[in-house]
């Protein structure tokens, strides 16, 4: 069973309050796996009819970061490495998921990758996040540090 992860208001990738927001939906299941369905549209767009490299990126970013959040984790990426395979069509049913690969004693480790409607991977990626609370608790992200 998959449980939504409440959105955050202003996220690029995901917060209904900014109206630039690509406006994805996150959903977690019982082994950690972070999913979204989405379509990109015109806003995303690099070449023509297909999403700028950035856009993916960015949803790489925060669906690895967010699948660390969701495992109560408070972090920020300090490493990003995103590799194209195929192009990103605009206006087309699209799926991101990520999973924690590997936690040390300060690093997370997390992998994310965008799937076409075949299930081709289109583009993945791989983060590395450490625990940065302090970031977000001058803005009331959060309640408590981990």
């Amino acid at each position: 069973m998959k449980q939504k992860i409440p959105e955050h208001g202003w996220c690029f990738v995901c917060g209904s309050e900014n109206p630039h927001s690509i406006g994805l939906t996150w959903w977690i299941d019982e082994q950690g796996i972070l999913t979204s369905e989405f379509t990109l549209n015109d806003a995303q767009q690099g070449p023509p009819d297909h999403a700028h490299g950035g856009a993916s990126a960015a949803i790489l970013d925060e669906a690895m970061g967010l699948v660390v959040w969701a495992a109560g984790l408070k972090v920020a990426a300090v490493n990003l490495e995103i590799n194209y395979h195929k192009p990103l069509p605009l206006r087309q049913p699209l799926t991101v998921e990520a999973r924690i690969t590997e936690r040390d004693e300060r690093k997370i480790f997390s992998t994310g990758e965008i799937k076409l409607s075949d299930g081709t991977i289109a583009v993945s990626g791989r983060g590395i996040y450490v625990p940065a609370p302090h970031l977000f608790e001058k803005v009331g992200l959060i309640n408590e540090t981990k």
